[in-house]
């Protein structure tokens, strides 16, 4: 730790702070920084002169100017303010023109609170305030939002409705978890994870309104540091002991716990997840949910454990959590939500890049090279490939509350069934890092409280409370379940509700309730008998029951068969991914790199609603019949309605690919040789090699 510059010397502080909110409240906005002279006057030689002052008007009383720092700090307050004004007018964006300006007038017109500052874009134009930001920001982000203030009076000729408020976000530097050391502590920090539980809003007291028992005199006392400094003598009556506090009319603001937990890809080997505790406050309440992964920027701070609640005995133990500055959810190598709501961006930018997504959408072989640009390291399986790439694009959500006929789910289910060796592991892997909200998990290791729900109880409030599983945690995103086959049949029974009605129902330690888990599942399996047998159905090679197969939109069967010319071309395809130059070849290939498929994809969920239109519908009739018809003779069943409503989402998927506002005969056409292609392998009789779908209903 860097020694203190104060000429004083230093003085414990008589209780350590509580963990006062970063914003909410009076801790910084409103307080009076205590700052102290580094030079004395020649005229005095009194050192009490050298005491509390003004935030905004240092001390110097007649001799020479005196240089001053607020206590315990290196920030001065007008050299401060002044640096961050020239930031703020003179930095340039891509185009050339003043940044934050623009940001300012889009927070005036939206009618924001907040202005996001990018800290690379501060450590570029001045190194040494950006380390004075990261060392003590509890007191620059303060001088921060008043220089915002003054720069928006001058800029538009009034004072903000609300205070504006300063919300720092990408550090140079990322701390993980297990590196917070006890030097990090009130300083800028900036961790990844994912959120695995968010608390109700919990009211925090930021004013306390106190009445005289005597008088019926009133006073409103501000929070200080977390306590309530209580009146002890009426001013009117000089009563003593006689001011009570009203709850109803002190002033509360929002408040809420979030526990933050170590991403898989982030913990060592032979660990364990860490989690960090993280409070919001006010407009962050709600930002995140359960599910996210986000990359949380705030002050890590310290407070103390009491021995008893009641008592304020408290340990030598302190306890660490985040006081939340900004959220930032999502990274340009995965998919955003269609809710994901980013920082307030530059809408010229943001035109810049639909714009170049809208031309790569007018290519005519986009379909083909948004396969190629799907998991480039694999080789071959063009057919799944299109199946997994039509599951992230997804089919549009449907609500009839109009014609009371319920809703109908966009998400596709697709499951792959083969021989060991055949990559099945790497798609998998490879979509749950691209999605949103993926996770990966396995059979065997998952039980059925892990995928949908569990009750424990709160550490904190010592109450039960409800935890998410793996299936709602991934509300909105990809489930990945490797090993499906080795599932025991009570964990798979869940997936039934999952599946077809997208809700997860729990009833248990007087918890009653219904959880949203509109998720798409992607699922692998192997043979009982690890190589496929062509001789018996697929019911009897992976002995799923045929309930939750039909669940499936398609099934594809991954078959390792010899062949001298595919063996050659898959061994020099392993060997090219060895080579140094292997990403930069790929690149000069033509194929979509994974932050653009990324960009693509989600612009595409977000933007493109298509429908359909007379032409695809009578169709989409045709090919059901038609798949029907094959049956008819025979006494099997060759398709069922749930194969319509598959041809259905798979034709509105590829109609997203294209950024189509229709649905149209081309993307029915694809759908069905999709099911079709799905269908020969999964649900083809191998004694007669006709289809016959009630093998898997």
């Amino acid at each position: 730790p860097v020694p203190s510059v104060s000429p004083l010397p230093f003085v414990p502080p008589q209780a350590p702070p509580r963990g006062t909110p970063a914003r909410s409240g009076g801790d910084l906005g409103g307080r009076r920084l205590r700052e102290v002279d580094l030079v004395q006057s020649s005229g005095s030689d009194d050192p009490s002169r050298t005491g509390s002052t003004d935030a905004i008007h240092p001390t110097s009383d007649g001799g020479a100017l005196h240089r001053t720092m607020i206590w315990g700090t290196t920030v001065n307050v007008q050299d401060t303010m002044a640096k961050f004004t020239r930031f703020f007018s003179n930095f340039l964006n891509e185009q050339g023109q003043p940044k934050y300006p623009r940001l300012l007038t889009l927070t005036h017109e939206s009618g924001e609170s907040h202005l996001d500052l990018d800290c690379n874009d501060l450590l570029e134009a001045d190194r040494s305030l950006y380390h004075q930001l990261v060392r003590y920001p509890q007191e620059v982000i303060t001088i921060f939002d008043m220089a915002i203030a003054d720069r928006y009076e001058s800029m538009f000729h009034e004072a903000p409705t609300v205070p504006l408020q300063v919300r720092t976000y990408n550090l140079a530097q990322v701390t993980s978890m297990r590196q917070l050391n006890p030097e990090d502590i009130d300083q800028l920090v900036a961790i990844r994870g994912m959120v695995i539980r968010t608390s109700p809003i919990i009211p925090d007291p930021k004013e306390g309104f106190f009445q005289c028992a005597m008088c019926k005199f009133t006073a409103v006392v501000p929070i200080d540091n977390g306590r309530i400094i209580e009146p002890t003598t009426c001013t009117r009556c000089t009563a003593t002991r006689s001011m009570t506090l009203v709850h109803n009319r002190c002033r509360f603001a929002d408040k809420q716990m979030i526990k933050l937990q170590e991403t898989p890809e982030n913990v060592p080997d032979g660990q364990t997840p860490q989690t960090v505790l993280a409070y919001a406050f006010d407009e962050l309440v709600d930002n995140v949910q359960p599910g996210d992964r986000v990359e949380l920027t705030g002050i890590y701070r310290a407070t103390t454990l009491r021995l008893v609640a009641r008592q304020r005995t408290v340990k030598s133990v302190f306890k660490t959590h985040i006081d939340v500055i900004h959220f930032r959810k999502t990274s340009s190598s995965r998919l955003k939500r269609d809710e994901d709501a980013d920082q307030i961006l530059d809408p010229t930018v943001e035109a810049a890049k639909a714009e170049k997504l809208k031309e790569l959408s007018q290519f005519p072989d986009i379909y083909d090279r948004l396969v190629r640009a799907l998991a480039p390291n694999i080789f071959e399986f063009d057919d799944v490939k299109r199946g997994v790439l039509c599951q992230l694009f997804g089919g549009v959500h449907k609500q009839f509350s109009d014609t009371a006929s319920g809703r109908c789910r966009g998400e596709i289910h697709v499951l792959l069934c083969g021989d060991p060796g055949t990559s099945k592991s790497q798609l998998l892997q490879y979509a749950v890092n691209l999605a949103s909200r993926g996770i990966y998990t396995s059979g065997r290791g998952s039980s059925s409280v892990g995928l949908t729900a569990y009750v424990t109880k709160d550490p904190e409030t010592k109450q039960i409370v409800l935890e998410s599983g793996a299936l709602v945690l991934c509300d909105g995103g990809v489930c990945c379940i490797d090993e499906f086959d080795k599932m025991s049949d009570s964990t798979r029974s869940v997936l039934h509700e999952v599946m077809e009605q997208q809700t997860v129902s729990v009833a248990k330690a007087g918890i009653i309730c219904s959880l949203n888990a509109r998720t798409s599942i992607l699922a692998a399996a192997n043979p009982q008998e690890s190589k496929w047998n062509p001789q018996i159905s697929i019911v009897d090679n992976i002995q799923l029951p045929p309930a939750l197969l039909s669940r499936f939109d398609l099934i594809y069967l991954i078959l390792d068969s010899p062949d001298r010319n595919k063996d050659r071309r898959l061994a020099r395809h392993m060997v090219s991914l060895y080579y140094p130059d292997a990403a930069g070849s790929a690149a000069r290939d033509g194929v979509i790199d994974r932050e653009t498929l990324a960009a693509y994809i989600s612009y595409a969920r977000k933007n493109i609603h298509p429908v359909l239109t007379d032409e695809a519908s009578h169709d989409l009739i045709a090919a059901y019949v038609e798949m029907r018809k094959l049956g008819t003779g025979r006494g099997t069943v060759t398709a069922t309605p749930r194969q319509l409503e598959s041809l259905i989402r798979l034709a509105e998927a590829h109609a997203r690919m294209r950024f189509a506002k229709n649905v149209e005969a081309s993307d029915v056409t694809e759908a069905v040789s999709l099911v079709r292609a799905a269908l020969q392998q999964a649900a083809t009789d191998p004694r007669t090699g006709l289809v016959d779908l009630d093998l898997i209903t």
